[in-house]
């Protein structure tokens, strides 16, 4: 049986300092595949309605000021890693469907992301790498992060 190389990889990211490991992993399949590697990080959508006693000024967007920051994550991160810019990529939505979405449109062969491995209720209330794992068409490496 002849198994085919990954030739691209999609690392889902999201700039945690203890997801390191999912990263370095990442790097290490690129480099043994000679594979490409695409970065996404995922800034979550926001409720619009907030009930606290926070006052922000009316012409603030939090889901903007996120992807600023994200930005400069990823311009870091790309460039540590030498991924060219076409291959770095922020959105804003639902995390495992943008994952699963991104990877068909750039068919990929294998999406890396982290796991923590939640149990109990945690578990029963969803899960990034579960929502990949069970709707991706390519293979999904979820690497266990280290709490």
């Amino acid at each position: 049986m002849n198994i085919a190389p990954y030739e691209r990889l999609l690392l889902a990211v999201d700039f945690a300092p203890e997801t390191e490991s999912v990263v370095a992993r990442a790097q290490q399949l690129t480099d043994h595949c000679q594979a490409r590697l695409v970065l996404l990080h995922v800034v979550e959508h926001l409720p619009m309605s907030y009930s606290g006693d926070l006052i922000l000024p009316d012409d603030f967007d939090l889901e903007q000021e996120l992807v600023e920051v994200a930005k400069k994550q990823m311009t870091a991160l790309g460039d540590r890693l030498r991924v060219p810019h076409e291959d770095r990529h922020i959105e804003i939505g639902t995390t495992g469907r943008t994952i699963l979405r991104l990877s068909a449109e750039l068919k990929v062969d294998l999406i890396i992301l982290g796991s923590h491995g939640r149990h109990g209720l945690a578990a029963l209330l969803g899960s990034t790498a579960r929502t990949v794992l069970n709707g991706a068409d390519c293979d999904v490496l979820a690497v266990r992060i280290k709490e």
